[in-house]
């Protein structure tokens, strides 16, 4: 659990704490109604990019599973031979903001450059021609993706709540597991906006629909359809794709952590997410080190690790192995495990495909 959380986890315990964060969420919720109210209006106005927008995003701060969505996507239409580019604001990096800085193939660059998301989709899509381009100003990042780069289709990374670029399909992620964050907006819950939000969505799907029961599900999806009738509905889960040794790259079936004791440590929005994952896998976690989204580790942390987890193997993620400090091998002298994941549907492929396809074909 984060500072954050603990310190709202101890607000919403206490009856003053609770009314504070409640009254900051209105103000919250009413800021983002009068935003999106002028984008509608025309008083404020999208920019429009010369090329097709795809955007993946969700309603709450992150735990949705954004970042398999958005190597899908890229794949997906790179198998078609579609030009494409992703469009990220790169959280965690140094350096200018809107500083576009581009990842093409055979062009590696730390973690602290671009933020550890496109440092990851970097080396996932490494030799299947999908530039990156990280900035703030998305519009500036587009243009060079299309004037550059000859991409057709954007994929913008996170940017549902960015209305200041125009967009030709919205794509949300809902976990299923707490899709609508705790039932209020920030940050009394984990809302960017109210759920009222889904009328915009073009395709919504629900990631880790394994890990509740069809009832549940099926309650989910009522409770979608009253707010976004039209958009296709889709199941999505979680897969281990492979296991990786952090040092020497040797690769693993994520099946080899059956019955292993180990030491898990992550910096997501979601923690037990993975951590459910691990233990479907057959793994006996018996340490869990849950560390703030994108955390920047230090040799501290490192050594914390290391000095009480008494030799244990430790499990992480691809996007946590990108924050490690340089040198981290001599503060974690122990095994380093990471366990990468794909995006799979379980139900609704069909519609992801004809979705996408049909964006890139439009004139």
């Amino acid at each position: 659990m984060t500072d954050w959380e603990r310190r709202r986890q101890a607000w919403r315990a206490k009856r003053l704490g609770r009314a504070a964060l409640a009254a900051a969420s209105l103000a919250w919720g009413l800021a983002m109604f009068l935003r999106r109210w002028l984008y509608e209006r025309g008083l404020l106005r999208s920019k429009t990019l010369p090329a097709r927008v795809l955007c993946i995003g969700n309603l709450t701060t992150g735990g949705t599973g954004k970042t398999p969505a958005v190597l899908l996507a890229a794949q997906t239409l790179r198998r078609r031979g579609v030009p494409v580019a992703i469009l990220s604001r790169g959280y965690g990096r140094t350096g200018q903001a809107k500083r576009v800085t581009a990842l093409v193939d055979g062009k590696p660059a730390a973690w602290s450059e671009c933020g550890d998301e496109p440092w990851l989709l970097q080396r996932c899509l490494a030799g299947q021609g999908v530039p990156i381009l990280v900035s703030s100003d998305r519009f500036r990042a587009g243009e060079r993706a299309v004037r550059a780069h000859g991409a057709r289709v954007l994929i913008l990374d996170d940017g549902f709540q960015h209305l200041r670029l125009r967009r030709d399909l919205d794509v949300v992620l809902l976990n299923a597991l707490d899709p609508f964050g705790g039932g209020a907006v920030l940050p009394l819950g984990r809302l960017r906006e109210p759920p009222s939000a889904l009328r915009r969505a073009g395709l919504i799907v629900l990631t880790h629909a394994d890990a509740v029961t069809p009832d549940k599900l099926r309650k989910l999806e009522e409770r979608v359809r009253r707010r976004n009738p039209t958009a296709p509905i889709l199941r999505a889960v979680h897969r281990p794709d492979a296991l990786l040794t952090a040092r020497g790259g040797e690769l693993r079936p994520p099946s080899s952590l059956k019955g292993q004791r180990l030491a898990s440590l992550c910096g997501l929005a979601e923690p037990a997410a993975f951590e459910t994952l691990l233990e479907r896998l057959g793994a006996v976690i018996e340490q869990r080190w849950r560390f703030p989204d994108h955390h920047p580790y230090t040799d501290k942390d490192l050594r914390s690790v290391a000095r009480l987890g008494d030799g244990l193997p430790v499990v992480t993620t691809a996007k946590d192995l990108a924050r490690l400090p340089s040198g981290w091998e001599s503060s974690l002298p122990c095994e380093l495990l990471v366990l990468t994941i794909r995006l799979e549907f379980i139900e609704g492929g069909e519609a992801w495909e004809r979705a996408l396809l049909r964006l890139a074909e439009a004139p």
